[in-house]
C-alpha cells in the first residue's frame, strides 16, 4: 500500500502488485546506500534526486514488520532554504522576539514540538539571518536536513561514535559563534549545550515537548542545573503546522454562535460567542477536493525575563512557568491559531486537529 502525507495528513495513493515489492525495496536500498541483504534490522539513509535542475533530498527509514519491510520517505526540497521568518507564519510580535534573541552574542534558542512540526525549518530561518562571512556557524544533525552555503554541517554517525554529545564537545573547541544542535536527546547533550551557550556561543536546538512551558521542567528533569538554564535560555518556541485554506476554492460563510460552541467552547469564547464570518475551502481540483493546500505554523513563545529566571531557579512545574509567561503577555498555540482563523488562513476544524486550549485559555 502506498500513502502520501500531503500537508500533514495521510492519503491513500494506491497499491503495488506484491510481486514488484522486492525489486522496489532493493532499488530504494541501493540508492540510499543501505544493505540489501539486511531484512530484520532498522536502516536509515538518504537519496539526492535531481530533475530538471531541481534538487530534492529524501530521508529514508526502513523498519521490519510482520508483513515485510516498511519504507518511509521524507521529502526535503531546496526551496525551504529560501523561507524567511515572515513567511513561516510568525506574527510581527513573535518575529521581533526571535530576531532580538538571535542578535544576542550568546544564549540558547529552543524550538519544541513533535516530529514534523517544522522546528528545524524555523531554526534554519534564524541561521539565514545570522549567516555571513564574519560568523562561524556549525551544525550537528541527524541527518543534515538543509545545506546552507558558508555553514559547516556535521552528520551524526553512530558507527564512528560521532554522537551529538561528542560532536558538540569538539565543535566548541573550534571557536564557533553559532551552533545548531539538531536535537537535545539526553542529559549529556543538554549539559554540554547549556555550557556552550553560557561560554560565548549562541546555541540553537530542537527539543521534544508538547508546549513551550513544558520544555523548561523537562530540561531540569534531565539533569540541567537550574542556575545554568536560567542564565542561558533566551526563548522557547513551540509550534505546530496547520493546513491552509485552498485559495482556488476559498469561500466565506457565517458560523452561528451555537454551531461554534458545539465545535469548540474555547473557540466560541475567543470569538466572543457571536455569529462570525469565516472562510473554508469547498474542494477543487487544485487541492484534490480537500479544501486545503499548503501549510503554515502556529506559534507559542516564552521569553526568559529576569522574573522567569528567578522562577527557573525554584524548579517550577509547567503550570507555574505558563502562569508566569501568561502574566508577561505570552499567548498560546491555540490563540495564535484563532488569529489565523480570523485572518482566513485556516479553519476551526484544522486548528482543533493539532492544538487544544490550555487550562488558562
Amino acid at each position: 500500500m502506498v500513502r502520501f502525507r500531503i500537508d500533514g495528513v495521510l492519503q491513500h495513493a494506491g497499491n503495488l502488485v506484491k510481486t514488484f515489492y522486492d525489486n522496489i525495496l532493493n532499488r530504494v536500498k541501493v540508492q540510499a546506500q543501505l544493505r540489501t541483504d539486511e531484512h530484520q534490522a532498522t536502516q536509515d539513509g538518504s537519496i539526492r534526486h535531481v530533475k530538471q535542475g531541481q534538487v530534492t533530498d529524501l530521508r529514508i527509514s526502513i523498519i521490519p514488520t510482520l508483513e515485510g519491510e516498511k519504507v518511509v520517505m521524507r521529502v526535503l526540497t531546496e526551496y525551504v532554504k529560501g523561507l524567511t521568518l515572515s513567511s513561516l507564519g510568525l506574527s510581527p510580535e513573535h518575529e521581533e522576539l526571535v530576531r532580538t534573541a538571535a542578535k544576542k552574542p550568546f544564549g540558547m534558542i529552543l524550538a519544541v514540538g513533535p516530529t514534523g512540526s517544522g522546528k528545524s525549518t524555523t531554526l534554519y530561518s534564524v541561521l539565514r539571518i545570522l549567516n555571513n562571512p564574519g560568523i562561524n556557524i556549525t551544525t550537528i544533525e541527524d541527518p543534515v536536513e538543509y545545506r546552507l552555503e558558508g555553514v559547516n554541517h556535521i552528520q551524526v554517525n553512530p558507527r564512528t561514535e560521532l554522537t551529538f554529545a561528542r560532536g558538540l564537545r569538539s565543535i566548541v573547541r573550534q571557536d564557533p559563534d553559532v551552533i545548531l544542535v539538531g536535537e537535545i536527546r539526553d542529559k549529556e547533550t543538554a549539559v554540554i549545550a547549556v555550557n556552550a551557550a553560557l561560554t560565548g556561543q549562541l546555541l540553537l536546538s530542537t527539543f521534544h515537548s508538547n508546549d513551550a512551558a513544558t520544555a523548561i521542567p523537562r530540561l531540569l528533569y534531565m539533569g540541567t542545573e537550574p542556575f545554568l538554564l536560567a542564565s542561558t535560555l533566551e526563548i522557547v518556541i513551540a509550534q505546530r503546522l496547520v493546513r491552509k485554506i485552498c485559495e482556488e476554492c476559498k469561500v466565506k460563510y457565517t458560523l452561528r454562535s451555537k454551531e461554534l460552541a458545539a465545535i469548540s467552547g474555547a473557540a466560541a469564547k475567543f470569538l466572543n460567542s457571536r455569529d462570525v464570518t469565516l472562510f473554508k475551502g469547498e474542494g477543487c481540483q487544485a487541492c484534490s477536493g480537500t479544501g486545503y493546500k499548503g501549510r503554515t505554523a502556529i506559534y507559542e513563545i516564552i521569553r526568559v525575563t529576569p522574573e522567569m529566571e528567578d522562577l527557573i531557579l525554584k524548579n517550577p512545574s509547567s503550570k507555574q512557568v505558563w502562569e508566569m509567561a501568561r502574566q508577561q503577555g505570552a499567548g498560546s498555540l491555540f490563540e495564535d491559531g484563532l488569529r489565523k482563523i480570523q485572518e482566513g488562513q485556516t479553519t476551526i476544524e484544522e486548528l482543533t486537529r493539532v492544538a487544544s486550549p490550555t487550562i488558562q485559555d
